[in-house]
């Protein structure tokens, strides 16, 4: 039996990591067997750089803080080397970044599971929210989409314009 220092040490760190992942938007359990130094410090200065936390952790101390998070399904995945990336912000940032460097990396750095908005998703459901574009990038098209029309309108007003024989410089002064 271990002694009680190291018994509430163990127990402060499922307590932290099951805090983690209830209060994280999306997170991804990672296979990281084979990696090379190098490669996990790109790796982690890329997911850093997205607010993404990841560690790596131990079997047994994950499996008590998914089971206090209902996540009873990631059981069966928590066996040979373990590591979790986990966010609060961009939810599909940690799932697309882990199976870039997966397909990268070619079997030495495999995705295990993952979750997203507190659903279990499989490895079919993670390979396509990870083929989806950023948060920033989804905004960046649905604000195109909404300044299309308004563009469009702006030109051909300022084509009549020409048409009449005026011209943009001209219309400022009179408009003041």
């Amino acid at each position: 039996m271990p002694n009680a220092k190291v018994l509430s040490e163990k127990q402060a760190i499922v307590e932290a990591l099951a805090e983690r992942i209830s209060k994280s938007s999306s997170g991804v359990l990672v296979d990281y067997k084979g990696i090379n130094v190098a490669e996990d410090t790109e790796l982690r200065r890329e997911l850093r750089a997205a607010g993404i936390e990841y560690t790596v952790v131990k079997n047994t101390l994950l499996r008590f803080a998914v089971d206090k998070c209902d996540f009873n399904a990631f059981d069966s995945l928590l066996s040979g080397t373990t590591s979790l990336a986990t966010t609060e912000g961009d939810p599909i940032a940690p799932i697309r970044i882990v199976s870039e460097y997966a397909k990268k990396l070619n079997g030495k750095f495999e995705v295990k599971g993952g979750y997203l908005e507190g659903k279990i998703l499989s490895l079919d459901e993670l390979s396509e929210i990870a083929a989806l574009p950023g948060k920033d990038a989804l905004y960046s098209k649905v604000f195109g989409t909404l300044l299309a029309p308004i563009t469009s309108l702006a030109v051909v007003l300022g084509q009549i314009l020409e048409q009449k024989g005026g011209s943009l410089e001209t219309a400022e002064p009179a408009a003041e």
